[in-house]
């Protein structure tokens, strides 16, 4: 099956798509017997139960795909077992705190006022093209820099400074997914003479000094300083206060893996929120009916800082989110590894060591689960008949996974995705602007090539 996928290389997910749905949702990738490249791969909702809840520990994300994300460390999201059980329970502890989720509304609405509006009111005026893909990328990278380090690097401004450490991200991610096809002995070849994509990778070590340079200065300041562990609010802060037994470096892979989930999934989320929106105004003008409706905004009106629980108004800008996940999940797969043997729902045999791959992209554009119209922007499909949010099991959204490793920043992310949205929709119109292209990179997330090219324009008496 080689030369059919990278004849299709570039259309990964689509190919794989395509695949399942001739094949009932579940099929095994064969490649050469002499490369164990052969890989399960499956959107069926009762294999993701099985596989992620009912026989959970018996699909690790294992050791080869720990080797592929090496740059990840010991962080969460490359653990298993106790230590994947440990970095749960702290992160979510830490999340949990009314003092860290005061630190995130408040440093979102900063980078919105600051940052954000101030840069798309420059473009905007001029008519010039937008790319929002960048934007939100900045915009998420600055974000939770703060949130962990307690640093604004500033990369979200008019002039767009360039950063190396935040453009290095997705040349690191295209790396990453091209290990998943490659012999490991060919892409560490390519790694260690810095050739072709695996030379961004090493961007990873102006990280580690960065992070090294916070850790120790932290450690420095709590030594002279004693209140500063009661004002400072920082991940960084937190971590090395629960992981007081771990060294520097676990603390560093901790705070990275953070990061680049921080970073990316919510901006690619906006990032296709708004593509489908720039598609269909009929949504785009409900959003901003509902937010003029339920915040009791004018439309005329600038609009303020609103609370979490105001957030929760917002049902249909939730739906229109929801939707646009299930279509374009920022992280299309997620892999396993097979410990023992196993049976599937599917009937499908799983030997022992056998790399699985649970296909979101793919479950999303699946008609046996979400209807003929699956391919359709429908917010209205998210809403239960008394006018709230739909609960669907986990096991058929599977955008933030399922079971024990269901995604812990899903509440956070929903927070700065309302605020962003809100704030955008309400000050400006949405055009799709000449020659937009829904490429897609090799990479790991769901990243458009060439960016979104869309054009705002200030809705009539409203001034950012």
């Amino acid at each position: 099956m080689i030369p059919s996928l990278l004849w299709n290389f570039n259309y990964t997910n689509e190919y794989i798509t395509n695949i399942l749905k001739h094949t009932g949702g579940t099929f095994m990738f064969k490649g050469p017997w002499f490369t164990n490249t052969d890989i399960l791969i499956t959107c069926d909702p009762n294999n993701f139960r099985h596989i992620s809840t009912t026989n959970f520990s018996n699909y690790p994300k294992g050791p080869k795909i720990r080797e592929i994300f090496d740059v990840l460390g010991d962080g969460i999201f490359n653990s298993d077992g106790k230590l994947w059980e440990l970095h749960r329970k702290t992160t979510v502890a830490l999340f949990e705190r009314a003092e860290f989720l005061k630190l995130f509304e408040k440093t979102a609405w900063n980078n919105m006022e600051k940052k954000l509006i101030p840069v798309l009111d420059a473009m905007s005026k001029k008519g010039s093209n937008i790319d929002l893909q960048k934007i939100f990328q900045r915009l998420t990278f600055d974000i939770i820099l703060y949130i962990l380090l307690g640093y604004d690097p500033q990369t979200l401004s008019i002039d767009f400074p360039f950063n190396k450490l935040e453009k290095g991200f997705t040349k690191i991610e295209e790396a990453l997914f091209n290990r998943h096809f490659l012999p490991t002995w060919l892409w560490k070849l390519l790694n260690r003479h810095k050739i072709g994509n695996e030379k961004y990778v090493n961007v990873g070590s102006l990280w580690d000094k960065l992070m090294y340079k916070f850790i120790k200065e932290k450690r420095r300041k709590e030594a002279e300083v004693e209140k500063e562990q009661d004002e400072d609010m920082s991940l960084l802060r937190g971590f090395m206060r629960e992981f007081k037994d771990q060294d520097d470096k676990f603390i560093k892979d901790t705070l990275y893996s953070i990061m680049v989930a921080g970073r990316d999934t919510t901006s690619l989320a906006l990032t296709w929120f708004f593509y489908l929106l720039a598609n269909n105004h009929v949504v785009e003008g409900k959003i901003y009916e509902e937010i003029n409706a339920k915040l009791g905004i004018t439309n005329c009106e600038k609009l303020k800082r609103f609370s979490v629980k105001e957030l929760e108004k917002l049902v249909y800008l939730h739906g229109a989110l929801y939707e646009a996940l299930r279509l374009f999940p920022p992280v299309p797969a997620n892999e396993k590894f097979a410990v023992e043997a196993d049976i599937l729902p599917s009937g499908h045999k799983v030997d022992k060591n056998t790399k699985i791959i649970l296909h979101m992209y793919a479950m999303g554009r699946m008609e046996t689960i979400w209807r003929e119209d699956c391919f359709d922007f429908k917010p209205e499909r998210w809403f239960s008949d008394k006018g709230g949010i739909k609960l669907v099991s986990s096991n058929h959204f599977t955008t933030f996974h399922a079971g024990a490793r269901t995604c812990i920043g899903k509440k956070i992310a929903f927070i700065q995705m309302k605020i962003v949205a809100a704030t955008i929709i309400h000050n400006y119109k949405i055009e799709v602007a000449e020659g937009l292209s829904n490429a897609l990179n090799t990479s790991v997330f769901l990243q458009l090539k060439h960016g979104l090219k869309i054009k705002l324009i200030r809705r009539n008496g409203v001034d950012p």
